[in-house]
């Protein structure tokens, strides 16, 4: 039914529990799986001189956190029986833009994603990765909830 499922990660226990959830889909389906982290690469615009040395440095920890999560999550995919798994460190200036932007290019059918579980005033402050998710992307979100 799924033949390539991409699942957002972000390195939390809510985003390892959707790749469980991703993992057991794919064996059942045969599905590759995308794993996917979304860095902004321009977080400072704007911030100044000293912006260029700040830059190297986000960037540094930020492709180290990256590679971090994704090393976890290829391992959970694998140990899960699942061969195929690819991992991509994305830019966006949100996760949702970085999201869309690899389900148009990687080809897939299935978005697998956790979500906190935030309500009220947090959600309204915070904002809602998932909920921007859900309304950019054309294909299937199976939501898998903290």
């Amino acid at each position: 039914m799924f033949k390539h499922i991409l699942v957002p990660v972000d390195g939390s226990e809510t985003s390892m529990k959707a790749v469980a959830r991703a993992s057991a889909l794919a064996k059942v389906f045969g599905s590759e799986v995308t794993l996917l982290y979304v860095i902004d690469p321009y977080p400072f615009t704007g911030v100044g001189a000293d912006f260029a040395y700040g830059q190297a440095q986000y960037l540094t920890a930020a492709n180290a956190e990256a590679n971090a999560a994704l090393d976890a999550a290829r391992d959970a995919v694998k140990s899960s029986g699942v061969d195929q798994v690819d991992t991509i460190v994305g830019e966006g200036h949100t996760v949702h833009e970085g999201v869309l932007e690899t389900v148009k290019n990687a080809g897939a059918d299935l978005v697998v994603m956790g979500s906190h579980g935030r309500r009220g005033i947090e959600k309204l402050v915070l904002g809602s990765v998932t909920q921007r998710v859900l309304g950019v992307v054309k294909v299937p979100v199976l939501v898998v909830r903290d």
